[in-house]
Formats: C-alpha cells, structure tokens, sequence
C-alpha cells in the first residue's frame, strides 16, 4: 500500500515553485481482466485525461484485481493510498450506506431511466453523499448489464422460486426481496459458485448474461428467469486526496475525462450484457419470461421498510420520479 504522503506529494508536484507544471501518474485499479468494460473503460479515461491536460497527467492501470480486492482498493482509497478505482457497490456498504440503494431491486424502469438517474441530479445526489461518509470522489458510473436468475432447474413462474437456494450479495434490500418471492438466500463465495452448482450445495444465483458467461455457469445451470430485477452500477471513483491536490483546471480534465469514460463504458455494457445472452442461447441455455409486475407486487411491500429502516426512501423517491 503507498504511504499517504507519497501521493500527496506526487500530487502536489504538479507545481513547482516557479509554477511549472510538473508530470503526474495516477494509479488505477479493478478487478476485471483487459476485454471487460471495467478495463476498457479505464483505458479511455487514462487517453482522454492525457489528451485533456497534453501528457502532464497519466494514468496506470492495474487490472485482474493487481492491488487487491474491491474492499481493499477502496480502503487504499480511502487512506490516499489508491487513486482511482472502478467498482462495484456492495463491496463499499460498510463503509457508504448510501451505496445500499444501488441494491434495491427494480429501482430503475429500463435501461434509459437507468441512465438518466446515473447521469442526472441523483446521480449526483448519490455520488456527494458517498464522499461525505467516505471522503473518497465519485466521478462517474460506469454498469450496464441487467440481472437475472440462473438456475439448475426451470424458473418458468415464480412459484418455481419457492424454496430455491440462491446465493446473492448480503445486502438487507436484496434479503428482504427474494425471501419474500420464497427464495432462500444464500451467501456463497463467488470463485466457488460454479462447485456449489455442481454439489447442490446452492440452487443458482443472480447474476448478469456477461458474468454467467465468462464463468460458464451455464454449464452447471441452464436455466436463466429473465427478471430483470437490477441493472448494473459500477461508480469511478477518486481519492479525495488526489482530488484535493490538484488545481481546478486538472480537476475539470478529470471530470471530463470521467464523464466521457463512463459514458463509453456504460454503452459498451449494454452491448456486451445483450451480446452475452445470445451467445449463451446459442450454447444452450434456456431463458423464461418472468412476470416483472407480479414480482415488484411482492417484492416493493417487503423492501419498503427495510428501505425506511435505512434512511434512503426519500433517495428512492426521487430515482423513481426522473424522467
């Protein structure tokens, strides 16, 4: 882990004592391999910020989890010790409850609502809030792929659900929305979900067409339940250090640099998220309609008071109003 100092004063050597404008190397980590949306996303960050601040800013990436797990980089981020960091929320909870409403099932009513939320005042809204319980920056979203059951057996209805053993994230939302479809929830390491498929030890997963395939959960679990429940998101974010340290002319390259990655990356999602699932269908993998309304009928009555209980209806709220 890099010593606070050391990047404060990498950073504030932006600047010399005449004013000069001195080079500086910004780390970037994620745990995604180079063909994910993670990593080529971060790619263009680093040439756009490059291009934006001509060469005085550059940018190391550090993919397939070089640095550490998502937890750990976002600590290291915390502490200065970790510029920038592409993620997903559940792994910062503990840390910005406000994250916790990225887990909410059915938050977003399609992909162009998603993307007004991301890229609007809650999105802003959110993004301020998880600075201020962690001081780390929010400079973008990046996510895309909608989520949806994978199962060893048929889910063709939701009575299918009743008693299945799936594993999701442990967050309280999440819990209180499939136990309320009947599902057990599971917690699961993800690197042993594709054994625990094999033993019966966990009946499927909630995952996304891409994941399901790089893992080859098909394999083991053919049936994916179209539920659509959550979409994707993936906050860039930013020391607050490195974020403090720099002048406001390289603070606005960041952000464009930021907004213009994370709108690439969001799209690049969507492609692959779609792409993905044809592919699986083609590798035999067979897909149900679920009936979406049916399950927000149950599920919204269950999650509301955990929501309430968590400070975050008035956030939830304002997502479902945007137009």
């Amino acid at each position: 882990m890099r010593a606070l100092p050391t990047i404060l004063a990498s950073a504030l050597a932006l600047t010399g004592a005449a004013g000069a404008a001195q080079a500086l190397e910004l780390r970037f980590g994620h745990i995604g391999t180079e063909d994910t949306a993670y990593h080529l996303g971060a790619e263009r960050f680093a040439e756009r910020l490059s291009a934006l601040t001509d060469g005085e800013i550059t940018v190391e990436i550090f993919a397939n989890a070089a640095l550490g797990g998502e937890g750990d980089m976002f600590e290291q981020q915390m502490a200065g010790a970790l510029d920038l960091l592409v993620l997903a929320p559940q792994n910062i909870t503990d840390f910005a409850p406000t994250a916790n409403v990225f887990s909410i099932p059915f938050l977003y009513r399609d992909t162009a609502h998603w993307e007004a939320v991301l890229t609007g005042e809650a999105g802003a809204e959110i993004g301020e809030a998880i600075h201020a319980e962690t001081g780390v920056k929010v400079l973008g979203y990046f996510g895309g792929g909608q989520r949806h059951v994978v199962s060893t057996e048929p889910v063709e209805t939701l009575a299918a659900l009743d008693g299945l053993k799936l594993r999701t994230n442990p967050t309280k939302p999440l819990l209180a929305a499939w136990s309320s479809l009947g599902v057990q929830p599971a917690v699961y390491n993800y690197q042993e979900i594709y054994t625990g498929l094999q033993l019966g030890a966990i009946d499927g997963l909630l995952n996304e067409p891409e994941w399901i395939l790089r893992m080859r959960f098909h394999e083991v679990a053919p049936h994916i339940g179209l539920s659509g429940h959550d979409i994707t998101v993936r906050p860039l974010t930013m020391s607050g250090a490195t974020w403090d340290a720099l002048d406001p002319a390289q603070q606005e390259a960041v952000a464009t640099a930021a907004a213009e990655a994370s709108a690439y990356a969001r799209e690049l999602q969507l492609g692959l998220d779609a792409e993905s699932l044809e592919t699986l269908k083609t590798e035999g993998a067979m897909t149900y309609d679920l009936d979406k309304a049916e399950m927000i009928g149950t599920v919204e009555p269950a999650v509301a008071p955990v929501v309430e209980e968590m400070g975050l209806s008035g956030l939830v709220a304002r997502i479902k109003s945007v137009q």
